[in-house]
């Protein structure tokens, strides 16, 4: 009787810990296919706390100099770059205090390359700009949670989960969550990585600073229940009482 018990309670464990492997894949059931999509939105705008790198050049290496030598953010040397403070600008050298939040690279090259000009500082500029700390982080039910320094400021929300080590077996993969924040406003949405809507979607490339979250299933959090915490216990008793009650029936 106890030997079937025992059979019993480890066949609740197996059930228990089965998990479908139609929810365990990424794009189920998408055949070959092509997708286009707009390209909008695309270009990173810049926000407070950015820290760029801005580079200058122009005919006149002499001239230039003193636009490319190197800025520390505060009191730090080891901190180089041009920061985005709280109201939005950069000190720029020469040009005194620049906008910058709000603006996409773009714009913002464009911004000092017609300031350099117009000033008559400097003939035929041609400016460069980059962030210095474009990151992502992943957190959740992914082999390795972490913060993702990203050089070439192009990260898909696939790429990111890939850096990240994947996700486990026990990750919700119709329901990730990408956490970001634009303008003072912070913005969820939740992605489902078994649809091919995902790559038509404007958070499938992410941002700098966005935080993407996966939620675990209810595996996961069965796994980690009372019903696991106790079972080795009763099986161990179950294992003893089954060894004294064949010595005694001997």
């Amino acid at each position: 009787m106890i030997t079937k018990v025992m059979y019993a309670v480890l066949l609740l464990v197996i059930c228990s810990s089965c998990v479908s492997t139609q929810k365990a894949v990424y794009l189920d059931n998408i055949s070959d296919t092509m997708m286009t999509r707009k390209m909008d939105n695309l270009e990173l705008v810049l926000q407070k706390n950015d820290l760029l790198s801005i580079t200058v050049s122009s005919p006149n290496p002499v001239a230039t100099q003193i636009f490319n030598t190197p800025n520390t953010v505060g009191k730090e040397a080891s901190a180089p770059g041009y920061l985005i403070g709280q109201d939005g600008r950069i000190d720029f050298p020469l040009l005194g205090s620049v906008p910058a939040a709000g603006l996409t690279k773009k714009q913002l090259t464009d911004t000092i390359a017609a300031k350099l000009s117009e000033g008559k500082l400097l003939a035929n500029p041609v400016v460069t700009v980059r962030y210095l700390n474009f990151k992502v982080t992943v957190l959740g039910e992914v082999a390795h949670p972490t913060v993702i320094n990203v050089p070439d400021e192009k990260l898909s929300l696939l790429e990111a989960l890939g850096l990240a080590g994947d996700m486990t077996i026990y990750a919700k993969r119709n329901n990730v969550m990408v956490i970001r924040e634009e303008e003072g406003v912070r913005i969820v949405r939740r992605l489902n990585l078994n649809s091919k809507e995902l790559f038509t979607s404007p958070y499938y490339y992410l941002k700098s600073n966005d935080i993407v979250y996966v939620e675990p299933n209810k595996a996961r959090i069965s796994s980690s229940s009372n019903l696991r915490i106790w079972l080795p216990m009763v099986m161990s008793a179950l294992s003893v009482a089954a060894v004294i009650f064949y010595r005694v029936s001997r």
